[in-house]
């Protein structure tokens, strides 16, 4: 990486060409030079007389610069001021945090796919991803539970061009759902064309920081109840039956905008079943 010397000038050196300023927008995706962090901006603010910018990377860590210059911007150096300064725009991200490419119509899609748990996996998925997803040509499929995981990959029949990724929920050791994953593993063909992950999360929804609705933490549920009934009553949302529960995902799903809303342990998952489906 080339190495950039920041800060004033010397008076007697020559005038140094002017960086083009960015503004601090939130989901702008930074790097900072001496500490090579990249991040997506979450916030700006001031701290002992400087005005920071506040980047957090894709495992969800945060870390804070001093504003100005000393900051990349897909490999430009650029000058970082408030939003309200910014003198010229920026690339697009997606919510992905991908730079967004225009004109570009979707793929035809590929035979591969990855498949989900259930609706809410995919609507999420598509949320943050479905940028991606388009111009690759790959398509979300709910499978409803997973119980049968190993019956459905052999109806599959995958192999080379023909992949499977698999997002698992609460895949975890000793889990029941793990025993399933191996299950799946052992059907013929999937050695190789067949990637299973998850995340150690009961439900997708706990894969949503709860910073996103306001929350330090997400309300714990009692084993014996239902998941999703028992967030909901703990958020003071209507929980009385499935369209109570239709409306609750609809407005959680509604606060996501980026990956940076995101727990690392979902991210880097779908990151890793996206390389997999389309790396050669």
């Amino acid at each position: 990486m080339p190495s950039y010397e920041w800060g004033p000038q010397d008076i007697t050196a020559p005038a140094r060409k002017a960086l083009r300023q960015v503004g601090a927008e939130k989901g702008l995706v930074l790097e900072e030079v001496q500490t090579g962090w990249v991040g997506a901006v979450i916030r700006t603010e001031k701290s002992g007389g400087m005005h920071l910018v506040v980047l957090e990377d894709y495992r969800g860590r945060t870390r804070s610069f001093e504003l100005g210059f000393g900051f990349l911007l897909e490999g430009e150096p650029v000058e970082v001021v408030p939003a309200v300064q910014a003198q010229a725009p920026v690339a697009r991200r997606t919510a992905s945090g991908s730079v967004a490419v225009a004109n570009v119509r979707a793929r035809t899609a590929r035979a591969s796919r990855i498949w989900v748990e259930g609706k809410h996996d995919a609507e999420l998925v598509e949320k943050v991803w479905g940028d991606d997803l388009r111009i690759e040509g790959i398509v979300v499929e709910p499978l409803h539970g997973v119980d049968d995981l190993a019956g459905a990959v052999r109806e599959f029949s995958p192999g080379p061009g023909r992949r499977l990724g698999i997002l698992v929920d609460h895949l975890v050791s000793g889990s029941k759902e793990s025993r399933i994953a191996a299950e799946a593993m052992r059907v013929p063909g999937a050695a190789g064309n067949v990637l299973i992950v998850g995340h150690p999360y009961v439900d997708v929804w706990q894969a949503i920081k709860p910073h996103v609705i306001g929350l330090a933490e997400w309300p714990v549920v009692p084993r014996h109840e239902d998941w999703k009934t028992g967030i909901l009553k703990g958020l003071g949302w209507p929980h009385r039956d499935h369209t109570d529960v239709a409306v609750g995902w609809k407005k959680l799903l509604g606060s996501v905008r980026t990956y940076a809303d995101l727990e690392p342990s979902l991210l880097g998952r779908v990151e890793e079943v996206i390389d997999f489906l389309t790396v050669p």
